[in-house]
């Protein structure tokens, strides 16, 4: 990675996540950074499958806690994983239409490569 990309990925001092500083459309604010542009239905969509979710591990808890046959416990946890894959993909979605998009289409060479080398870790790192 080039040392001007890592050094927007990094964002120095500023006590980010590495992945924090590729020039996008999301608003650094004293609580962390806050997503610019959130479709409000995709929103919705995201905490209700987040909540379906949040139901589903406690129901692993209890097959757990009842000593459930361990495939049907396999099971259910597959069926949880795809579910945040679910999450993952509409928030990838929802990166790619406002903060990278910005981000590309800003001209600026540092601020596109930084936002290449997000979106490429964030598709090795999170999303397999």
């Amino acid at each position: 990675m080039p040392a001007n990309a890592r050094k927007l990925l990094h964002g120095g001092s500023t006590g980010h996540s590495p992945l924090s500083m590729a020039g996008c459309a999301c608003a650094a604010t004293t609580g962390g950074r806050k997503a610019a542009g959130v479709d409000p239905e995709l929103k919705d969509a995201n905490r209700k499958r987040l909540r379906r979710i949040e139901g589903q591990i406690r129901g692993l808890q209890k097959m757990v806690e009842e000593d459930r046959y361990c495939a049907d416990i396999i099971t259910q946890v597959a069926s949880v994983q795809e579910a945040l894959r679910g999450v993952a993909r509409n928030l990838m979605k929802n990166h790619l239409h406002h903060c990278a998009a910005k981000a590309l289409q800003s001209g600026k060479k540092e601020e596109t490569e930084a936002m290449y080398d997000e979106l490429l870790e964030l598709i090795y790192a999170h999303l397999r």
